[in-house]
């Protein structure tokens, strides 16, 4: 149907070279809502073809990253307790497990894990992530507007989509009841001149531009009823449209109802310019309402998928980057697995610790090994995986 957009836009004639603001802001509508359509359906078909090869290709990439991790620290940590060590190099590879081990148990919930977290931190990992989510619970909360009390931030990407939209709709059931009962109360209270006139005024719009599409809607029932059709194939044919039909006018979708006009040659151009200036203005507010709802559907079609694929909200992506951004992704969960095999060999005995942490000692430019975290040089301890 996007096809005719183009054919609904308003163009200037000789015999009216200008168009009016009203007519601008109509085509220009149409344009905006014509481009979210195209945007929502490449996200529709990029999604599928990125959650397969996410699937299929880098989720048992990371499985297998994540396995090398675990097999890395546990054998920093049994290094870590031979002789041979200086307190620096014991100090050195502490800060490594900590850090390592952090990275690993916000993936795997693995309490061989955090015993060597608190072995070599001297806290306690599951205080210290109680403090983090609370932390993490206040910042959402903030983001999002809602309570996240309730909601489980160790849960998978699926399930904390559940809850939040879970959550979501609570809230929205309260506001719309909080409203109504505002409204319900307003409407006992004596109004003065002033609210009913705009009262009056609002309504007098609202009926207006509702009969703008339901006049829309009667002409295109009239012309398509399919009883009146003696050929099988034309009723058929009329009985599909007529079914869109009213699924447009049950949506309240001007534009589409518009098209469909324009589909079975119900209006023509001429049509289009002669819309009364009274009229174009309701349909204007009526096609504004479909852009908004059109950007929010974008809007949660992304963010699903962001949070369904692991992808940070933050991170700018679209349709068209989709692809490059999966290739990517498994070209630097690959170089990971072959940095991580070849520290793994690195890793032998104490001599070659020794060799290996004085490596990573020089890649630190020798700054202070305080304020060094190793895995600013290491790709696998990103956070997306």
């Amino acid at each position: 149907m996007t096809s005719f957009l183009n054919n609904i836009c308003i163009t200037a004639s000789q015999e009216q070279p200008v168009l009016s603001k009203a007519q601008k802001t109509f085509n220009n509508l149409i344009g905006k809502i014509e481009k979210k359509r195209a945007e929502l359906q490449a996200w529709e078909v990029a999604m599928p073809h990125y959650q397969k090869r996410y699937t299929d290709e880098l989720l048992p990439l990371v499985e297998t990253s994540l396995d090398l991790q675990a097999e890395f620290l546990i054998r920093l940590d049994q290094i870590s307790g031979q002789k041979g060590l200086s307190k620096i190099e014991i100090r050195k590879i502490t800060h490594f497990v900590c850090d390592l081990a952090c990275s690993l148990l916000k993936d795997r919930d693995d309490e061989q894990f955090k015993a060597i977290y608190n072995k070599h931190s001297g806290g306690d990992y599951d205080s210290e992530e109680a403090d983090e989510i609370e932390g993490a619970k206040s910042m959402m909360e903030q983001m999002f507007g809602i309570d996240m009390n309730g909601i489980d931030l160790k849960a998978s990407p699926d399930e904390m989509a559940k809850q939040l939209h879970e959550k979501m709709e609570a809230l929205r059931a309260k506001y719309d009841a909080e409203h109504q009962s505002r409204t319900e109360r307003k409407a006992k209270q004596k109004k003065s001149a002033k609210q009913i006139a705009k009262e009056q005024a609002q309504q007098a719009e609202e009926q207006k531009i509702s009969q703008s599409i339901r006049e829309v809607y009667r002409k295109l029932a009239s012309a398509l009823h399919p009883d009146r059709e003696t050929d099988p194939s034309e009723r058929e044919r009329k009985t599909a449209l007529i079914q869109r039909v009213n699924q447009a006018y049950d949506k309240k979708n001007l534009l589409e109802l518009l098209e469909l006009q324009l589909e079975i040659e119900h209006i023509d151009l001429a049509s289009m310019k002669n819309i009364s200036q009274e009229r174009l203005t309701g349909y204007n507010k009526i096609l504004k309402e479909q852009l908004r709802e059109l950007e929010e559907e974008i809007f949660h079609v992304e963010n699903d998928f962001k949070m369904r694929c692991r992808i940070s909200p933050f991170e700018q992506l679209n349709p068209a980057t989709l692809s490059n951004s999966i290739n990517r992704n498994i070209a630097d969960i690959r170089k990971t697995i072959k940095e991580i095999e070849k520290d793994m060999s690195a890793i032998q005995d104490i001599k070659t610790t020794k060799s290996w942490l004085k490596k990573m000692g020089q890649k630190s430019d020798k700054r202070d090994f305080d304020e060094i975290d190793f895995f600013d040089d290491m790709s696998f301890f990103d956070d997306r995986f």
